[in-house]
């Protein structure tokens, strides 16, 4: 019992830990509303008019970022949902059987009906031997959260949460809003700075404020542009930070713009496709984060065809067959068509393409 006490203490610890940098981002922002909102605009402005027009649209700027910090923070990262779960007797038989063959033939069998176009690096299906599941498309396990996180991007000790499906869209609103604020605060705060070197100010608590403000605004807001800009490319490609490192790897070899559907396409699939809830902290984006559209790409033998409904295919000059996969059809297949899944699953000509590949392994990836 000893060592489990331990143990539990160690992970209370851990998460008591996880929450500094939150900490200090809060803290570091409520500082920013005194400085400004009091010692800069209150304090040392002069004219009334400058004081109005600043403090309105340093409000409106302060209330979205903290709107979308907190979305980003608070919003709980995505799961795979139950078909990608085993089933009792397929944990049993993985359990039970040494590695090999065995371990394979279930693997194939469970994943031959759900919708998964990604490999490991090996050729195998992705399975997690933690969560005890067939990873979706996209989905990686995080090792902080010890959970399979669907279109996971990375895990930010900035907000102690994984970014991924759920919240990539308030992360991205996150950097946008806080790298306006940060440019706000210094362009506003510049004139006063100036005058401080040049003793223009009275000697006051104020000028230390304005000097330290303008230098945290400008510090932030060359690493948030960065940041943010580096987000914006990964939008506009359909990548996650993991995958602009590690290319998905498909039934035919690795395709590094495997998800691209074309910027218009991409920038939807994120965002939603009414625009006036672009640049609200509100969930809009497509899909259920199990599945993803591709572009046109070899068809998996071991899948089954396109889900019911999308039965259209394109063949290239060479006379191989294509998925055709639109955007706007193929976001929530598997919430639509689980009984499609059944049914396919029920008919025994569609399962042999499943049975066929002596190459597939099982990988375990933590």
């Amino acid at each position: 019992m000893a060592p489990s006490g331990s143990g539990g203490v160690r992970r209370r610890c851990r998460r008591v830990l996880y929450w500094i940098p939150v900490v200090f981002i809060s803290l570091l922002l409520g500082w920013s509303y005194y400085a400004y909102a009091i010692q800069l605009c209150i304090v040392s402005m002069e004219n009334i008019g400058e004081q109005v027009v600043c403090l309105m649209a340093y409000h409106l700027l302060f209330a979205m970022f903290v709107w979308s910090y907190w979305k980003t923070i608070f919003t709980l990262p995505m799961n795979p949902s139950k078909e990608f779960h085993l089933s009792y007797a397929e944990k049993e038989l993985l359990e039970r059987e040494p590695r090999g063959e065995a371990h394979q033939e279930v693997l194939r069998r469970a994943a031959k009906d759900l919708p998964i176009y990604t490999r490991t690096m090996s050729g195998a299906i992705r399975y997690c031997d933690r969560c005890q599941l067939i990873k979706p498309d996209r989905c990686h396990h995080c090792s902080v959260c010890d959970k399979c996180i669907l279109k996971m991007d990375h895990h930010c000790p900035w907000v102690n949460n994984c970014v991924g499906f759920s919240n990539y869209k308030f992360f991205l609103l996150f950097l946008a809003y806080s790298l306006l604020y940060c440019l706000f605060i210094a362009a506003t705060d510049l004139q006063y700075f100036i005058r401080f070197w040049t003793n223009g100010l009275p000697d006051t608590q104020a000028k230390f404020h304005i000097m330290f403000l303008f230098f945290a605004a400008a510090m932030f807001s060359v690493s948030l542009s960065s940041l943010f800009g580096y987000h914006c490319w990964l939008v506009s490609k359909n990548k996650s930070t993991l995958e602009a490192f590690r290319n998905p790897v498909f039934r035919h070899g690795t395709d590094k713009n495997g998800f691209s559907l074309g910027f218009s396409k991409n920038m939807r699939q994120v965002f939603g496709d009414e625009k006036k809830y672009w640049l609200l902290p509100v969930f809009s984006s497509q899909g259920d984060g199990c599945s993803f559209p591709t572009c046109l790409v070899n068809q998996d033998p071991e899948q089954p065809s396109t889900p019911a409904g999308l039965n259209s295919t394109v063949k290239n000059p060479e006379n191989h067959q294509f998925p055709a996969k639109p955007l706007r059809e193929s976001q929530s297949h598997l919430l639509k068509d689980s009984q499609t899944w059944t049914e396919s699953s029920a008919n025994p000509g569609k399962g042999k393409a499943g049975m066929s590949n002596p190459a597939l392994t099982m990988e375990n990836e933590t």
